[in-house]
C-alpha cells in the first residue's frame, strides 16, 4: 500500500477503485495525467455538499469519458477509504481516469486540513484557464503563477480575463461584499463546491462582471474552497493600484450565516 507521513493519527494512502495500492507504475501515472477530480474535507465521516461532489464526478465523467460514474460507486469507494484510514476525520481527493474506457478512481487520504487564519495578500495576473467549468488534472499553470506570486512577496495568485475581469484565484472561487450583499464574479470560473453551497445558504446574492478598476469598491473580499469556507483577503495588487480590505463583520457574518444553515453529509 502506497503511504506517507502520518499527521494527526490518519496516514497517508491510495486507493484504486475501492483496493489499496502496494505499488504505484508508470502506466498509471500517465493515465492519471488526463481525466477531472474533486476534492473534500471530512469530518466525522461528513462531507459539506457530498451530493454536490458526487454530481461534479457524475457529469465531469460523462463529459471527458462519455461514461457515468454512479454516485452509489463513489460512496462505496469512500467508505472503503475511511474503513482503511481507521478515522473520519481526513482530506480527500477523488481523481476519475480512464485507461481501457471505463472511468477508474483513485483515491487519495491525507490528514485532514484546516482552514487559513492568515488573510492572504494577492498578485494579479491575466490568465484564463483552459475548460474552466471542469476540475481538471491540467493544474500546472494554477501551480506556476501561484509560485510567481510568492516569488514576487505575495501570499497566492489572481486570476482576471483579457478584458480586465476578476474570474478566481489559484485554488480559490473569489467573492465580494458590498453590505451584506455577496458578490460573485460573471466571468468563467470553475463553479466550486463551498460557492455552490454559499450560494445556496444566502438569501440573495449577485453575479456580475468585476473590473480590476472597480475592486476599490468593494467593503471586502472572500477566498472559498473546500478548506477556507470563506478566507478573507487582505490585498489584492494589479499593475494599477493595490486594493487593501480591513476586516468587515456583516458580510462575514452574513456568510457565516448562510453555511450554518446547511448540513453535512454522511458518507
Amino acid at each position: 500500500m502506497v503511504r506517507s507521513g502520518q499527521t494527526g493519527g490518519v496516514t497517508d494512502l491510495l486507493l484504486l477503485n475501492g483496493e489499496p495500492l502496494r505499488t504505484v507504475d508508470t502506466a498509471l501515472l500517465r493515465a492519471t495525467s488526463y481525466g477531472h477530480f474533486t476534492s473534500m474535507q471530512v469530518r466525522a465521516g461528513r462531507v459539506d455538499g457530498l451530493d454536490l461532489h458526487f454530481d461534479r464526478l457524475d457529469r465531469s465523467s460523462r463529459e471527458v469519458f462519455g461514461r457515468p460514474v454512479p454516485a452509489d460507486r463513489v460512496r462505496a469507494d469512500l467508505r472503503t477509504a475511511l474503513d482503511h484510514a481507521g478515522s473520519g476525520d481526513l482530506s480527500i481527493r477523488i481523481n476519475v481516469f480512464a485507461s481501457d474506457g471505463e472511468p477508474s478512481l483513485l483515491i487519495r487520504v491525507s490528514p485532514p486540513i484546516d482552514p487559513g487564519v492568515r488573510p492572504p495578500r494577492l498578485l494579479a495576473f491575466e490568465h484564463e484557464r483552459a475548460v474552466p467549468h471542469l476540475k481538471h488534472t491540467g493544474t500546472f499553470d494554477l501551480v506556476y503563477y501561484g509560485h510567481q506570486a510568492e516569488a514576487a512577496g505575495y501570499d497566492d495568485a489572481i486570476f482576471h480575463t483579457t478584458t480586465g475581469e476578476i474570474s478566481e484565484a489559484s485554488i480559490w472561487n473569489i467573492c465580494f461584499a458590498r453590505g451584506t450583499t455577496i458578490v460573485f464574479p460573471a466571468a468563467p470560473v470553475l463553479p466550486g463546491i463551498r460557492q455552490q453551497l454559499l450560494q445556496q445558504g444566502l438569501p440573495d446574492f449577485e453575479t456580475t462582471p468585476i473590473p480590476l478598476a472597480d475592486l476599490a469598491s468593494y467593503d471586502a473580499a472572500y477566498l472559498t474552497n473546500s478548506i477556507d469556507p470563506a478566507l478573507p483577503i487582505a490585498s489584492i495588487t494589479t499593475r494599477q493600484a493595490t486594493t487593501t480590505y480591513a476586516a468587515h463583520a456583516p458580510s462575514r457574518d452574513a456568510i457565516t450565516k448562510a453555511y450554518t444553515a446547511l448540513r453535512p453529509q454522511p458518507i
